[in-house]
């Protein structure tokens, strides 16, 4: 039985380290990589090597720094306008019942099973008869309505928890339904708002189709599309390449180190939830 329980807990050990090991390789690699030129990639891969070409992260700043700011403006902007409005939906749906209420429901959880490719020549032509083309617009306005329907349906079911009574006090001291959003449902969904934000800013972060269809001026490009530039037209730059990775990657490591305390308050608020 003793051997049989190492044997076991020595498995189970090994079996950890070996999804740490796919989890960070690619991080290592990328930075190992952000430090060679090409004749040094081309021989050593895998291992670092001197000289050290720090050079790489100038020229890849000097590429993509412009383009962060506008990336997480467009990434701030969609997250709280999609929270707000998919916050008011959630509510409606939680706590005010009618007739055909859960139809609708059902109706408008259908809009997650309909492919954001099948949509994409209609939105370009509503897009540029709108007058938002080549702005930032085009990229945040098609993002809040698209990120509804998973954000109420995840909301719903959190908000349809929260205890009648509390709603009810609010009602009782003359709050009105921002109050009781305000007060009762954002302090006990912060968990979820977090997790929800956190997927919204990296999905936003991560967008590329929709730069690269909606904006033509550099300035005004984001992240993504400007890594696609930094790869050259004829002869990758692997090391430069890999530092516009991890300069681009940076901000989402920040923002994930930052959330996590944010995160850990946002338990704390909802510990009362019943």
């Amino acid at each position: 039985m003793v051997v049989r329980s190492k044997t076991a807990e020595f498995c189970k050990h090994a079996f950890i380290f070996l999804i740490l090991f796919f989890a960070f390789a690619p991080l290592y690699l990328m930075l190992n990589i952000s430090l060679k030129d090409n004749a040094q990639f081309a021989v050593n891969p895998w291992f670092p090597e001197a000289p050290f070409h720090w050079e790489n992260y100038a020229i890849a700043w000097n590429h993509i720094g412009g383009t962060i700011f506008n990336t997480a403006f467009i990434a701030i902007t969609t997250t709280v306008g999609t929270l707000i409005v998919a916050l008011l939906g959630a509510f409606f749906f939680a706590r005010y019942k009618m007739p055909g209420s859960k139809l609708l429901f059902g109706i408008f959880m259908l809009l997650m099973m309909y492919p954001a490719v099948a949509n994409m020549v209609p939105m370009f032509k509503l897009i540029t008869s709108l007058g938002f083309y080549n702005t930032h617009l085009a990229l945040i306005l098609p993002a809040i309505a698209g990120g509804q329907a998973f954000n109420i349906f995840v909301l719903r079911n959190f908000i349809e928890d929260i205890p009648q009574d509390l709603f009810d006090a609010i009602e009782i001291d003359g709050g009105n339904v921002l109050q009781q959003i305000r007060h009762v449902v954002i302090p006990l969904s912060m968990p979820v708002i977090g997790t929800l934000g956190i997927l919204l800013v990296i999905g936003q972060w991560n967008n590329f189709v929709g730069p690269l269809l909606y904006l033509r001026d550099t300035n005004l490009q984001t992240i993504s599309v400007a890594l696609l530039h930094l790869e050259g037209e004829y002869t990758k730059q692997w090391g430069q390449l890999m530092a516009g990775y991890t300069i681009a990657s940076l901000p989402l490591v920040i923002l994930f180190l930052f959330c996590m305390k944010f995160f850990i308050k946002g338990l704390s608020a909802g510990a009362i939830k019943g």
